[in-house]
């Protein structure tokens, strides 16, 4: 059966973790052989605790998992009942138990020590168990939230568009939340453009075998523009396409056109990233913070310390982003006649001015420092932002874009900082260089690239080259 690249990285990491719950396992059952034995009065030698057998844990710990998939433990996991999951534990466990033997018997290897191996398998099956099913719970609650769902629409004709669905897996769909059912016969790319705009759409899936290639073409490409990913079903095109790249929905054949990063470890590893550094960060500047608290209320009195807007996220969801408020109360009231009296730097819908006058003083500190920027880092925190990416503008910028392709620089998570900022972010007035900046990231990243730009915003915020 064919297997999509999520759910085999989502097997992989599932897979991870229990060879380290495995190796977990087997510690505390020499923790737990030592307490029984010394209970029992029975001397333990220096050499015989559990890492005496270290060549059990070398069969063990990175096999059980691969048995464990061969018994399908890792499949459909938001469906399995509790009375399937047991046996398939109990099954893989008998298996690497029978193997451990034959090992010991056959090879002549050292004997290995029961207690620890009847204390480690039981631990195990504890343990694999309990994650197995609060894995199911969290899959489960998080397909009963459709803000967690993935934005999906179907296009294609009435007929295919049905037959799609009904013969994808319940699984797959459960993770989706189907927006429309999209009909390239009487709706027009245009409508289609704007339905992914407004409905913040991630992926659109074509069932359209006998649509005209015409308007399939000009529909992925309506996708392309945003960085929407196109998912087409492998038998529209199937000997039309030299190279192909191909992925899955459940068991349904599917060619993928991505203009977005796509997913692997290393992104998996630039989330993990954002979460411990922007942690670190929030506890170890926690004395700016008070310092800038401090003096915006002594600077700004009867005024909030905190500024919020709600900017575009990842294809354009709107999400409220936190900063230290650097301008006057009515900071946005004043916006319009500010662009009347003193113009625009930024051309294009981004309105960028040097010595802004709704800049108090002590807030024109905070931004030379970049010190307004850190409240951010609970965006980063809370998943609506990254480290590194686009920065997110503000709703009405958003609406504001003359250039189609703008928008596909909203199809990564934006960021605190970019290479617009870590580099000359003071010397461009191009809106179009800006965005040709974050779309030459986007089509470049690697976390290598990420880690370069973080490394290139320190002296630019030691140096006070902050945005102005």
């Amino acid at each position: 059966m064919a297997i999509s690249r999520k759910d085999s990285f989502t097997i992989q990491v599932l897979q991870l973790t229990d060879a380290f719950l495995i190796w977990a396992a087997f510690w505390i059952g020499g923790e737990l052989r030592e307490i029984v034995r010394d209970w029992m009065g029975q001397a333990v030698g220096a050499d015989d605790d559990f890492m005496s057998m270290s060549w059990v844990l070398y069969i063990a710990v990175p096999f059980t998992p691969l048995i464990l998939e061969r018994f399908g433990f890792y499949e459909r996991i938001r469906q399995k009942k509790n009375r399937v999951a047991i046996r398939q534990l109990l099954q893989g466990l008998v298996t690497i138990a029978l193997i451990i033997g034959l090992m010991a018997v056959f090879a002549k290897l050292a004997d290995a020590r029961r207690l620890i191996l009847g204390f480690g398998l039981i631990t195990i099956f504890i343990l694999l168990l309990c994650r197995d099913r609060l894995t199911r719970i969290w899959l489960r609650r998080r397909s009963e939230n459709d803000a967690g769902k993935e934005r999906v629409v179907i296009a294609g004709t009435g007929s295919e568009m049905e037959e799609l669905v009904q013969e994808l897996d319940p699984e797959i769909i459960s993770e989706w939340k189907i927006v429309q059912h999209f009909d390239l016969r009487d709706q027009t790319v245009e409508e289609l453009f704007d339905l992914l705009k407004e409905q913040s759409v991630g992926r659109v899936v074509f069932a359209a075998k006998h649509t005209e290639f015409e308007k399939v073409a000009r529909a992925v490409e309506a996708c392309e523009l945003q960085g929407v990913e196109a998912w087409i079903a492998a038998s529209f095109i199937r000997s039309q396409i030299a190279r192909p790249v191909f992925d899955a929905v459940g068991s349904r054949p599917m060619l993928v056109l991505r203009s977005t990063p796509e997913l692997s470890w290393d992104l998996m590893f630039k989330s993990m990233m954002d979460m411990i550094i922007s942690a670190l960060l929030i506890t170890l500047t926690l004395p700016v913070w008070i310092v800038a608290i401090i003096g915006i209320r002594l600077s700004s009195p009867g005024a909030p310390v905190f500024f919020s807007q709600m900017r575009a996220g990842r294809y354009g969801t709107p999400f409220k982003m936190w900063k230290f408020r650097t301008m006057v109360a009515n900071a946005e009231e004043l916006l319009q006649k500010i662009k009347e009296e003193h113009g625009n730097q930024m051309d294009g819908p981004v309105f960028k001015l040097d010595h802004d006058p709704r800049i108090f003083p002590f807030g024109a500190l905070l931004r030379k420092l970049s010190i307004d920027e850190l409240p951010q880092l609970i965006n980063v925190l809370s998943g609506d932002m990254s480290l590194v990416g686009p920065r997110p503008l503000p709703l009405y910028e958003v609406e504001a874009f003359h250039e189609l392709s703008h928008r596909r620089r909203l199809s990564v998570k934006p960021g605190i900082t970019c290479e617009w900022q870590a580099g000359g972010r003071n010397k461009i007035t191009s809106f179009d260089e800006w965005v040709k900046m974050d779309l030459q990231y986007i089509d470049n990243w690697t976390l290598g690239l990420d880690i370069r730009i973080l490394l290139k915003t320190i002296p630019a915020v030691l140096f006070g080259k902050g945005a102005k």
